[in-house]
């Protein structure tokens, strides 16, 4: 006897176990309910609707199930404890439109992937590296970023697994910059992370590909051999006066975990740096949204949803702060609304988290291209919502090709 495939295995629920995203295949409840189609549970309001017709019991099809429910998840999560108040947080708007300071960001992520290239092809031909010429990269990276953020940390949603190791390093100094100002640190110690940041992996351009890339679960002597990327980058630059002492502890850091599960020194809790404890955050999330040879990227709620959930490895305060930096869908992700219509997130909406700025371009329902138009979801004239986040070859998007055309050109 065949099995039936994971996308049409049903499962029965009690309507208490009801979230959003969920895809409702038929009620085991006889209701009077006017039910026209089998479909997702979209908000809140579905539900209630549900409970107020005397649905107990739903059938759903698990496989089926959309992104959704873990954002309103992350959301309440992050709800339920209070913001940190340690921290002075700067403005984080500035003078400058997107639009303005893209055509620079995106010379600046072109200059700064490049040099990355160049020092990891130095190591590895066993040349000395030039540090200042990253400092200056990364000096030029946070001007760009107290101009407006969202410019750099639109760059670094696009990625390709061909670069990862390029692009990690490059995404990972944005983000610390962006969080580091978000916390209220000083531009110049902000400059100092970047720095750090910009060459916390550079250890890794030592060990074998074949190790790097493997599509098969690590060994015990593979897995030393990748740990040992740490002392290999420290060695690296331990004799390099540009980078300072508190940049070189991140870096000895960025693997340590607040259990002490960790390495290279299985540090815990406080023996943790704050800015370790920071980057572990950052490198772990670049880390998850990316596209890898053995992995495909997941969307970034998802990666906050697994943050969230792993008190026992990340700073839970830290977490909640990074979230909220970035937002519930960072600048520069692709989703879809309700409407059919696709578009990146262009600018957050800091009081209304699920409401952000949307820039659409495509309507998937049409299957053709479509105006470009920012919509601002909070406004009640647009009916739109996010539907789901998505990824381009869902639907055969030339999503670089529409970036350069709604931002850069």
């Amino acid at each position: 006897m065949s099995k039936s495939p994971a996308s049409e295995i049903t499962q029965t629920i009690s309507i208490d176990q009801l979230v959003t995203g969920m895809y409702v295949k038929s009620f085991s409840d006889n209701s009077s309910l006017n039910i026209k189609s089998e479909g997702y549970i979209s908000s809140d309001k579905s539900i209630t609707q549900l409970r107020k017709a005397n649905i107990t019991q739903l059938v759903i099809i698990p496989a089926k199930q959309k992104q959704t429910v873990n954002v309103e998840k992350a959301i309440a999560d992050i709800k339920t404890k209070k913001t940190s108040s340690m921290t002075k947080k700067t403005t984080e708007t500035t003078g400058v439109s997107l639009d303005s300071e893209m055509k620079k960001a995106s010379k600046l992520y072109k200059n700064a992937k490049s040099l990355q290239e160049k020092i990891l092809e130095q190591i590895k031909s066993k040349k000395s590296i030039n540090v200042s010429e990253a400092e200056e990269t990364t000096n030029a990276m946070v001007d760009s970023i107290f101009r407006n953020q969202d410019a750099l940390t639109c760059m670094s949603r696009f990625q390709t697994k061909d670069s990862y190791l390029i692009e990690h390093s490059l995404n990972v100094s944005i983000l610390m910059s962006v969080f580091a100002k978000h916390l209220g640190f000083d531009k110049r110690l902000i400059q100092e992370l970047a720095l750090g940041a910009f060459l916390h992996d550079i250890g890794k351009i030592l060990l074998p590909n074949d190790i790097l890339n493997k599509l098969t679960p690590l060994n015990a002597k593979e897995e030393n051999i990748i740990r040992s990327h740490v002392a290999l980058g420290l060695k690296i630059l331990e004799d390099s006066p540009s980078v300072s002492h508190m940049a070189m502890k991140m870096i000895r850091e960025h693997h340590e975990r607040v259990d002490g599960s960790g390495y290279p020194k299985k540090l815990k809790g406080d023996e943790i740096s704050k800015y370790g404890r920071m980057i572990a955050i950052i490198d772990s999330y670049d880390a998850m949204t990316s596209d890898r040879a053995y992995k495909k990227s997941v969307p970034p709620i998802k990666a906050f949803k697994t943050l969230i959930s792993s008190p026992e490895c990340y700073d839970e305060e830290l977490v909640e702060n990074f979230i909220q930096c970035m937002g519930v869908y960072p600048v520069g992700t692709l989703v879809k609304l309700n409407s059919g219509k696709l578009g990146l997130i262009s600018q957050l909406n800091k009081k209304k988290p699920l409401h952000p700025y949307v820039r659409v371009f495509y309507n998937a329902r049409m299957n053709q291209s479509i105006p470009i138009q920012e919509i601002n979801l909070s406004e009640s004239k647009y009916k739109d919502q996010i539907d789901c986040c998505i990824r381009p070859e869902e639907f055969n998007l030339n999503l670089l090709g529409f970036f350069k055309t709604a931002f850069i050109d």
